[in-house]
């Protein structure tokens, strides 16, 4: 960090922070370190403009800043994977340190119940002494308060489920609560850190009937929230929890009617914020 500093120091004395701000347009940026969450700090670092100034000294400090290597995707090869499938809800299990996948859609009205587990480096077909009933769309989050994934709702060969289910690292259990939502599929869902609730919106009733009614899980049962104001009905919405914020974060969806459909590009939160 001091090394990088002084380098700043020698480029402002020589000029270089004029050369730095030329090359800013061929979309370099300065070296600059930045705070990260905790006590990391980070650096974002313009390598190519660093080089190009003849800093000295500068690939010494190029070695310093490679471990905060740029980010990108990369193809997996793991020795076991399921089925080609969409539509099928994904969730981390924080309890167990692996992600949860379960069902899905693989071909025109062809709907999976099968649930794997992937552990960084592979893929797990699990195999539960109990299961929920295939499905697509599920909604389907991990509930922090109680350790357990939560799956609701989806569409199946005969219509859509309004079933809830937890996976407790082992095997699937299906709940009975007092209240629940109607069934639905498509719905919204995520774990609300700031409550210690699940909460899940939207959804579609059947093909072309969207919701936009609000509920919250307790870990026993599900509660419909009476909010002020609310998004429209919409399904296949995108949502999250921001702990930067407390809130949750949902954004598009599309609404479906007899007669219309039409994508959606808003954004709403949901808390006391």
């Amino acid at each position: 960090m001091n090394q990088l500093r002084a380098h700043m120091k020698l480029l402002t004395a020589a000029g270089g922070v004029g050369r730095l701000a030329g090359l800013a347009g061929l979309g370099y940026r300065a070296a600059v370190p930045r705070r990260c969450g905790g006590r990391r700090v980070c650096l974002v670092t313009g390598v190519a403009a660093l080089l190009a100034a003849g800093v000295p000294g500068a690939c010494q400090s190029v070695a310093l800043a490679s471990s905060y290597s740029i980010l990108n995707w990369t193809k997996q090869h793991p020795a076991a994977s399921p089925l080609a499938r969409w539509d099928a809800p994904m969730a981390y299990d924080a309890a167990a340190g692996n992600v949860i996948l379960f069902g899905g859609e693989h071909g025109t009205g062809n709907v999976l119940r099968d649930t794997w587990v992937w552990n960084g480096t592979t893929w797990a077909k699990q195999a539960p002494a109990t299961s929920p009933p295939a499905r697509a769309e599920a909604s389907m989050a991990y509930d922090a308060a109680t350790g357990n994934v939560v799956l609701f709702g989806g569409s199946g060969a005969h219509g859509h489920f309004r079933d809830t289910w937890v996976w407790n690292g082992t095997t699937w259990a299906k709940r009975a609560p007092a209240t629940s939502p109607p069934a639905l599929a498509g719905a919204a869902m995520a774990y609300d850190a700031a409550t210690g609730n699940v909460v899940l919106f939207g959804g579609a009733i059947n093909l072309r009937d969207d919701q936009n009614g609000t509920w919250t899980w307790d870990g026993a049962t599900w509660t419909r929230q009476a909010p002020a104001t609310s998004p429209p009905a919409r399904g296949g919405a995108s949502m999250a929890y921001d702990r930067a914020t407390g809130n949750v974060v949902l954004f598009g969806g599309i609404f479906e009617s007899t007669v219309t459909v039409t994508p959606l590009g808003d954004t709403w939160t949901w808390g006391s914020g």
